[in-house]
Parts: structure tokens; C-alpha cells; sequence
């Protein structure tokens, strides 16, 4: 195959953190997971003049499951610690998060990225013995928007297209 195969490393996500009145998207470090699951809802059905099955496509419900090595010093790990530990419910427990393919630099120098809200699932704490580990969910909470970022100092800007 031809072609260059593209890192993990070139997708990064942002962590919307509340601050003041606004939101500052921090790169999420410390992270050993990170996976994305599509969730296509299907509508299947077998029409009597036919031998085979159809499957359509209805909707989708995104999810990205997450595992984090804690660390103190860490705005995005202390706000999900604190969702955690508070146990959050509702809008209180919905963050914003933003992933962006730095495999695709544009010529300004920004990158192609998609913002979506989430419900922050958490689901376990303490597994290690090096590093205390946070595991749970990203579960859609909202239609993603397509646009660009721009990174300064792991900090993410996002331009709606």
C-alpha cells in the first residue's frame, strides 16, 4: 500500500473547561485511551418478494470511551475529577469536547476539527498501582459542528465553518 499511514498522535482532542464566562478547550494529556464508537442506530427489514435482508443507516449516537492517568496539575483531569466525585448529573455533567486532524494542516495554518457536547459517563477510579486511573464515556449530547482550530500552548480555538 502507498501512502503515508497517519499517527495516532494526529488526532488530538480538547477538553472544554468552564472558566468565568466562557470555555477554554485544553488539550487532553494523560490520556491512554481515547476511542471513538459510531453506534449507527439500523432499520432492518425483509420484504416477502425478496430472499435477502435490507439494512438502512437511521441515525447515529457517538460515544468516546476514555481511560486517564490523573495528574494534579491538570485543568481537564480536575474538572473530570470533580464530575466524577460530584457526581453530576444533567447539563451539570455536559462538557464540550473538540477533535482535530492535524494530519490535514491547512495553509493558515489551522486544522480541520469537529465539536460536539457530551454527558460525561464516568465509570471506575483507582485501577493501577502507578497511577490512579479514571476510566468512563463521552456519550453524544448534541449534533457535531465542522469547522477549524487553531492551537496555541495545547489551547484550541475553534472557527465554526
Amino acid at each position: 500500500m502507498k501512502g503515508n499511514i497517519v499517527q495516532r498522535a494526529k488526532k488530538l482532542a480538547f477538553y472544554g473547561v468552564p472558566e468565568g464566562d466562557g470555555t477554554v478547550y485544553y488539550r487532553m494529556k494523560g490520556f491512554t485511551k481515547l476511542e471513538t464508537e459510531k453506534n449507527p442506530s439500523e432499520y432492518s427489514r425483509q420484504y416477502v418478494d425478496e430472499l435477502f435482508e435490507e439494512t438502512d443507516v437511521t441515525g447515529y449516537s457517538p460515544s468516546v470511551s476514555y481511560e486517564f492517568d490523573r495528574y494534579a496539575d491538570n485543568a481537564v483531569h480536575n474538572d473530570m475529577v470533580m464530575l466524577t466525585d460530584g457526581e453530576m448529573v444533567g447539563d451539570d455533567a455536559v462538557r464540550t469536547l473538540i477533535m482535530a486532524d492535524l494530519a490535514l494542516p491547512a495553509e493558515d495554518g489551522s486544522y480541520p476539527a469537529i465539536m460536539r457536547s457530551f454527558s460525561v459517563i464516568p465509570d471506575s477510579e483507582g485501577d493501577g498501582t502507578d497511577a490512579y486511573i479514571y476510566t468512563g464515556t463521552f456519550r453524544a449530547k448534541g449534533e457535531k459542528i465542522i469547522g477549524t482550530v487553531r492551537i496555541t500552548d495545547d489551547i484550541a480555538v475553534f472557527t465554526e465553518q
